[in-house]
């Protein structure tokens, strides 16, 4: 089963792909802002806290265990002031000497189990700040070790202080981009809406869009309401030409069963009805089957993609087709084609074609004539002539023989009157154009059929 997308969700998440980006690049701008700021305040308020204990201690430095007292108070008011804030104060490692002799030292090591360091060391890390003071008069050295607080982002405080505004803001932000996707869809909805309430035989165009981006869509789905059109329309026409041509081969078949049914007795009758009733079938037959080809020369899906195909080669499969007719007739026929004609054709299409075009060259040739096949390739294409010896077709009537069931009055040949009708659509649907001239010396039928360049 496949899972159905939401193309609103995908444009929502589209706009808090935008957004997420830009407040982490915000949100990271903050967070190295704030490191470099929390070490610049820590090394300023360790040079303030060290200079303060200086001052405090420049009266008891004599007194070692004064030293400790004043020291330790500091260090604990500093402390308090921190916790009433609620902010945990990092490790401090404060030192004291008196005249080059250290009286005084808030920790035995550093973390870790490092030494402590003396009055003029360098900061014990990357995340230390030191700060050294000294009254040379009293002879008193204070160092002041104090641990930035790089793990503060880490921390419950430091994850509200940057996640509380996003909370606070994410609402502004996805709430108008929600109401812009929903509207901006609206138009979609609006055509949907359109179709589903069409009846199935409603196949009016859609009215024009007024968006750039469904004008596209507006217009396929037109032209597919328009293909449907064209094809019901077919539809109906062949099922009216059915109607219409199998009528009379039906009422001939249905005529001559009464005759074999009702004159048993009469040998002579008999063999007419029989007669008659083998050439309804077979007319009726032939009928259907050029209906069935008139169809698919109109239609554009029966006949698939385009192949490249030998012309010639096929010409020479199709005038073998239509040799027993020819030879029943006596009619000669002659080829005169290029080496190689390989084009891009739609097979079953232009079978028909050529089969009508031969069909009717035999068929109205006089026994014992000559059909002349030629194909050439002049510049731009190639050219197919078909020549008989028939009696041709009069100047005035060469444009409705191409009517669907047209036959020219006077005419002793059965036929449907669909050869040219079927053989026009199957060259349409080749990129071919068909033409009718005179034939040689003024007498028949010259077919020329015209193919644009490979």
């Amino acid at each position: 089963m496949t899972v159905q997308r939401s193309l609103f969700r995908r444009l929502l998440g589209g706009f808090l792909a935008v957004i997420m980006p830009v407040w982490l690049a915000v949100v990271g701008m903050a967070i190295y802002e704030h490191t470099v700021l929390q070490a610049r305040h820590t090394a300023a308020e360790n040079r303030g806290w060290t200079r303060q204990i200086l001052l405090n201690l420049r009266s008891v430095a004599r007194d070692p265990d004064e030293v400790a007292r004043v020291a330790t108070q500091v260090e604990a008011l500093r402390a308090d002031m921190l916790r009433e804030v609620n902010y945990w104060p990092k490790p401090v490692i404060l030192q004291v000497w008196l005249h080059g002799q250290r009286v005084y030292r808030s920790a035995r090591e550093l973390p870790g189990g490092r030494p402590l360091p003396a009055p003029h060391d360098p900061a014990p890390g990357a995340n230390w700040s030191t700060s050294t003071a000294m009254d040379t008069a009293s002879g008193v050295v204070v160092r002041r070790d104090a641990m930035h607080d790089t793990n503060w982002l880490l921390t419950s405080s430091g994850a509200a202080y940057y996640l509380t505004p996003l909370l606070y803001s994410l609402p502004f932000l996805v709430l108008p981009a929600w109401i812009i996707v929903r509207r901006g869809l609206r138009p979609v909805k609006a055509m949907v809406a359109d179709i589903e309430q069409r009846s199935g035989s409603d196949l009016q165009a859609l009215p024009p869009s007024g968006y750039r981006e469904l004008a596209p869509l507006a217009a396929s789905v037109n032209g597919l309401m328009q293909r449907l059109t064209q094809r019901l329309e077919r539809d109906r026409e062949f099922l009216s030409d059915a109607a219409h041509e199998l009528k009379t081969p039906l009422a001939v078949i249905r005529a001559n069963a009464h005759l074999l049914l009702n004159h048993r007795h009469h040998p002579e009758r008999l063999e007419d009805a029989d007669q008659g009733l083998r050439q309804g079938v077979a007319r009726a037959t032939h009928t259907v089957h050029q209906l069935l080809a008139l169809e698919r020369a109109r239609s554009d899906a029966a006949n698939g993609e385009a192949q490249p195909i030998d012309l010639r080669q096929l010409l020479r499969e199709r005038l073998a087709h239509g040799a027993p007719l020819a030879i029943q007739r006596a009619v000669e026929i002659e080829l005169d084609a290029e080496a190689q004609c390989v084009m891009p054709l739609h097979r079953e299409s232009i079978v028909a074609m050529l089969d009508n075009l031969i069909d009717n060259a035999i068929k109205y040739s006089p026994d014992g004539g000559r059909i002349a096949v030629a194909l050439e390739k002049p510049d731009g294409g190639y050219r197919l002539e078909i020549c008989d010896q028939g009696p041709g077709i009069a100047l005035e009537l060469r444009g409705k023989v191409f009517e669907r069931f047209y036959r020219i009055p006077g005419q002793e040949q059965a036929g449907s009157g669909l050869g040219l009708a079927i053989a026009e659509h199957a060259a349409a649907r080749n990129g071919a154009r068909i033409a009718l001239e005179d034939g040689s010396a003024g007498r028949g039928l010259r077919v020329i059929v015209t193919f644009s360049g490979p």
